[in-house]
């Protein structure tokens, strides 16, 4: 991820400053972008949304849920982690309605919520893999 986010500070620092050649504002599309603001309520609430993004553990914890599933100690062995440190990560993603649980017996089940998370987590990884794609494309074309 590290490397993600150099290449990400590379680009923007390689890319020119956009800047307006003329102190000029288009009202028409100010008022455009204003009336199409997020509400402030729901802005708060995917700002936590990306927060709880925004953690490796936890989107490891989903990209292993995604495929059905899993207990507290199947997750542990899938990601080599504690079962407390996969319990404190779980006790997140609940509160942020990312996961859901079943209980059979003394054994917990966990699921992703509903569609929307598995949705999101996909259109993240495809994202980040254009970018690591277009790293390599790039890398590959500047050693020929």
């Amino acid at each position: 991820m590290e490397s993600v986010a150099r290449n990400a500070m590379k680009k923007a620092e390689s890319m020119d400053r956009a800047e307006c050649s003329a102190f000029v504002v288009h009202a028409d599309k100010v008022a455009a972008a204003r009336a199409a603001a997020i509400d402030p309520r729901l802005l708060a609430g995917l700002e936590e949304l990306f927060k709880i993004f925004s953690d490796a553990t936890r989107l490891r914890i989903l990209k292993a849920l995604a495929g059905g599933e899993l207990c507290v100690c199947d997750i542990g062995a899938v990601l080599g982690a504690s079962q407390s440190a996969v319990s404190h990560q779980l006790a997140l993603l609940r509160a942020s309605r990312m996961v859901a649980h079943r209980r059979e017996g003394k054994t917990i089940y966990y699921r992703l919520a509903d569609d929307h998370v598995g949705i999101l987590l996909r259109v993240g990884l495809d994202h980040a893999s254009e970018g690591e794609e277009n790293d390599a494309d790039r890398a590959r074309k500047e050693s020929e």
